[in-house]
């Protein structure tokens, strides 16, 4: 069993590989469509997970966020709040919250706006992948619920401190047999290759039939895709 793991980072993406439930291998590339040609059998995997919001809803809020949001307690800051199809379609922010604030009666957030040019890629990418029929599907995975899985609670430190990371490693070690000495490629900050790491664990879950859908049954978008969270 072969699965991927993918999280944006300065570089690009980073994708993680993960062979019989153990660490393979880390590939990097500017663009998604480039780093499944290079990741190691990624488009014969029998899963992919990727850190990043797939499935936009016409006008209302999505509920796999929410349902995140209260799971994951003091890492809830995490999960961001992804507003209607029609607002990433705004030529900036100022004009997105507009929009947002007349569909739904409220603002989102400037780091959520951030997401932007990645959130288009991954779903234009998920739509490609449709139409070309690839045996295994694209899933959208949130790390940090896939780390308080592995965990049995939400962690305490923000992955972004020295005790946050070292709890990472940890639990990937165990998990999937991180290598403690595993570095990220260049361009990618190690908390990005931690999480594609656990975006890969919880592919493998998937994969397996045994990953957490947020919500279950998902919501669908007007093409009938998946909008939820599974980890």
């Amino acid at each position: 069993m072969r699965v991927v793991g993918v999280d944006a980072c300065r570089g690009g993406w980073v994708a993680v590989t993960v062979i019989d439930g153990a660490f393979d291998i880390t590939t990097m590339a500017s663009s998604l469509s480039t780093l499944f040609k290079r990741a190691p059998g990624a488009a014969a995997t029998g899963a992919a997970g990727i850190d990043m919001p797939l499935g936009l809803l016409d006008a209302s809020w999505r509920d796999c966020d929410t349902l995140a949001r209260r799971l994951l307690g003091p890492r809830r800051g995490s999960v961001f709040a992804i507003p209607p199809r029609a607002v990433w379609e705004c030529p900036d922010y100022p004009t997105a919250v507009r929009l947002c604030r007349e569909l739904t009666g409220r603002g989102f957030s400037i780091q959520a706006w951030g997401l932007r040019a990645k959130l288009l890629e991954a779903n234009a990418f998920r739509d490609q992948q449709a139409r070309h029929d690839w045996r295994h599907g694209l899933y959208e995975v949130h790390p940090e619920l896939a780390f308080a899985a592995m965990n049995g609670a939400p962690l305490a430190d923000s992955k972004h401190t020295r005790a946050g990371q070292a709890a990472r490693r940890a639990l990937l070690r165990e998990a999937m047999a991180l290598p403690p000495d595993v570095a990220a490629p260049r361009g990618c900050p190690v908390t990005d290759l931690l999480d594609a790491a656990a975006v890969a664990w919880s592919a493998l879950r998937i994969a397996c039939g045994t990953g957490v859908v947020l919500p279950d049954p998902p919501q669908r978008d007007r093409r009938g895709r998946e909008v939820a969270i599974r980890y």
